[in-house]
């Protein structure tokens, strides 16, 4: 196998999962507002709990690898568009602060930037929140692509928010291409097929009407096919490029190979040769997000939930940029200095977090931050009584694409403790989205949040709203507010 200088990652886009017992909660029926019964209700999620307060003199460092994905974000869109209550175990806090880009300065030297704010708590008194803010570099030149589209055609995904929500967002990812990238499709269901030789992306009438010809029918062989478009995308590997299997499936491997453990395992041993796995997750009912996110995380990608058509244009369009890597393994290590702090929360972050000594070792797996993407982590914070004096400093680690050692930038954390009031639009829009998600979780440390709390923070930090999702963020605090 030859040599991998840029990864080659794979993209799933999955709506509902595999059969599997102990490691996931199901989603209680009851939490449905139309009175769909416990047994249709077959969405899957694991419960990953709270951070917890850590006294800063008994465990001064805290150590995490990063998280990009969005999914919990637009998934949480995905039921209240249906009046579905949302349950509690699908909302991850850091993934609806990350669903949304922030205005981060560039990188100057690194290929990540890095920074960092305080202020007062709002929904605690006398706490403070700290914020730590990344930004991946803008490439100046697209690398070439070299797609697989892998789509499952089984019968499971035979429904509108499975395989035409499928069929739409490969049109949207066919039309960012020109004559530089590669494109191949492969489907399967009881079998696999090579539905269309690789061709160049500026071919992309012929690629459009294949996957316009595609139908829904037969048993679902993912396992088998997975392994065949690793296959695939090494035959026509680009030099330098971006290679990526493009994997869309409703997530029900019911032959070959179907465990989350088994493709774990998977992902892993491409994952060592450079291979990388990004998934995108579509549909309700049985959806085994559960097996889907923690596969992504094991197989160094990131996560993301398609609800609606907007949210395709956002994933191809808006955001293509992000599929290729500008760091690899990025890892947070902040120190707390005990004399001014006595104690603090990672908020969000769970299955994320890290032995301490884990982040100067070079083997350990952490996240992907992607060209452009920004990537933010709040921290609350209780000081010591009567001290004014830093609260530590952060180390940050990441490998860039092709290397084996990582680069480390170092940064004292930011100590001037403004008020929330005065704090920066970053601050206030992202703490609206822990609050937001914090009452979602009904999380103990929700102190006295309201959903007016959250809207006023967010409808007061609009500045920076490119797209329009902050203003479409505050029509959905009011209707999940009406779901209570």
């Amino acid at each position: 196998m030859k040599k991998l200088l840029f990864p080659l990652s794979v993209l799933l886009f999955i709506a509902a999962g595999c059969s599997e017992s102990g490691l996931f909660s199901e989603f209680d029926g009851a939490y449905y507002k139309n009175g769909i019964s416990e047994e249709e209700a077959g969405d899957r999620y694991t419960d990953y709990g709270e951070n917890p307060f850590r006294k800063a003199s008994e465990y001064p460092q805290s150590t995490f690898g990063i998280d990009a994905d969005g999914a919990s974000y637009s998934n949480m869109r995905g039921y209240a568009s249906e009046d579905y209550r949302i349950p509690k175990e699908a909302v991850r806090v850091e993934e609806f602060i990350n669903y949304f880009n922030f205005d981060y300065p560039e990188p100057t030297g690194e290929n990540v930037s890095l920074h960092s704010e305080t202020s007062t708590c709002p929904w605690q008194d006398g706490h403070y929140l700290l914020r730590i803010g990344l930004k991946g570099m803008d490439l100046d030149v697209k690398p070439p692509a070299n797609f697989v589209f892998l789509i499952d055609v089984s019968g499971s995904m035979d429904s509108e928010d499975k395989i035409d929500v499928i069929k739409s967002g490969f049109k949207r990812l066919a039309e960012q291409l020109d004559e530089d990238d590669r494109v191949a499709i492969v489907t399967y269901s009881g079998k696999v097929d090579v539905l269309l030789k690789s061709v160049p992306g500026s071919e992309t009438k012929k690629i459009k009407n294949a996957i316009d010809d595609l139908h829904a029918g037969g048993s679902t062989a993912g396992g088998a096919a997975l392994e065949m478009a690793y296959e695939i995308a090494e035959e026509n590997y680009i030099e330098g490029g971006n290679n990526r299997i493009v994997l869309g499936t409703d997530g029900d491997f019911n032959v070959g190979v179907t465990s989350t453990d088994a493709l774990i395992e998977m992902v892993q041993n491409y994952r060592n040769l450079g291979i990388y796995l990004t998934i995108l997750g579509v549909g309700h009912g049985n959806l085994n997000e559960s097996m889907m996110e923690q596969v992504a995380n094991k197989g160094d990608g990131n996560y993301e939930y398609i609800d609606n058509g907007d949210q395709i244009y956002k994933v191809f369009v808006h955001e293509y940029m992000k599929f290729f890597t500008v760091a690899k393994d990025a890892k947070i290590q902040v120190t707390f200095d005990s004399v001014n702090v006595d104690s603090y929360r990672l908020i969000g972050y769970e299955n994320r977090v890290l032995e301490d000594a884990e982040f100067d070792d070079d083997t350990v797996d952490a996240g992907e931050i992607g060209s452009t993407q920004t990537i933010t982590a709040l921290y609350q914070v209780v000081p010591r009584e009567g001290t004014s004096g830093k609260f530590g400093s952060l180390e940050f680690r990441y490998k860039r694409p092709g290397d084996a050692i990582s680069r480390l930038i170092s940064l004292d954390l930011d100590n001037n403790r403004r008020t929330f009031q005065s704090s920066s639009e970053n601050m206030r829009f992202a703490a609206s989205l822990a609050g937001f998600g914090m009452l979602l979780k009904e999380s103990e440390f929700r102190g006295n949040l309201s959903f007016q709390d959250v809207r006023s923070w967010a409808n007061n930090a609009r500045t920076f709203d490119p797209y329009g999702f902050r203003e479409e963020y505050i029509e959905l605090i009011d209707k999940v507010s009406d779901l209570d």
